[in-house]
């Protein structure tokens, strides 16, 4: 289970405050996906970044009664200087998993080539979603974060992302977020709406839909 508790978020802008998060009060239960939609600007990367302890609120409390992931695109944490393999070894030993097994399922699936044994400043925005994707999957998680703008690749590299999803969420669950219902639907079970600052949770993606406006 994960629960904002009075979570607050604003950015400083020439027009003043623009406040992205205004105390919320939300749970998101364990083994349910999620889909948050929200217009552009609306916060959600901000949401999850928050979520998973990347960025932090400007008041109020996340609590985090399972294991999540980083937000997958979200390549804010790797060290440039370092190569894909060697972000890959560091990231397994902070979660404690077995480093050779993360490594090979990370190499295999992020498709990078020789590029996967050179520094990470080398590589193009995409090869670094790439490698963020990977490295997640390689790790099981109660919770995988999900931004739907970070996904890269051709068909069969999204066909590919698209089938560890599925595998991934029978047993774990998703939060993505999105301004595209279809993808909502393709992934999650229930939804959200994250709009002026209130994000606001539904029953079902069929109710969340009459009040979604794109």
């Amino acid at each position: 289970m994960i629960e904002l508790r009075n979570v607050c978020k604003a950015f400083k802008t020439p027009r003043g405050p623009n406040v992205v998060l205004n105390d919320v009060n939300v749970t998101f239960p364990a083994l349910k996906s999620v889909g948050i939609l929200g217009g552009n600007g609306a916060g959600k990367s901000t949401l999850l970044r928050i979520l998973s302890g990347a960025e932090l609120p400007d008041s109020g409390e996340v609590i985090r009664r399972a294991r999540l992931s980083w937000p997958i695109g979200f390549a804010g944490g790797f060290n440039g200087s370092l190569s894909g393999e060697e972000n890959s070894r560091f990231v397994a030993r902070i979660h404690g998993e077995d480093v050779d097994a993360v490594v090979g399922f990370t190499e295999d699936f992020a498709e990078l080539g020789s590029y996967f044994y050179m520094p990470v400043r080398t590589y193009s925005s995409g090869m670094r979603a790439r490698l963020a994707f990977g490295l997640s999957m390689a790790i099981e998680f109660d919770y995988y974060l999900v931004d739907e703008v970070t996904a890269v690749g051709d068909a069969s590299f999204q066909k590919k992302c698209r089938k560890a999803f599925a595998t991934r969420r029978e047993r774990s669950a998703v939060i993505m977020v999105s301004h595209n219902m279809k993808t909502i639907r393709e992934y999650c079970s229930t939804c959200a709406i994250l709009e002026g600052g209130t994000l606001r949770m539904y029953e079902s993606i069929k109710e969340a839909t009459k009040h979604y406006q794109v």
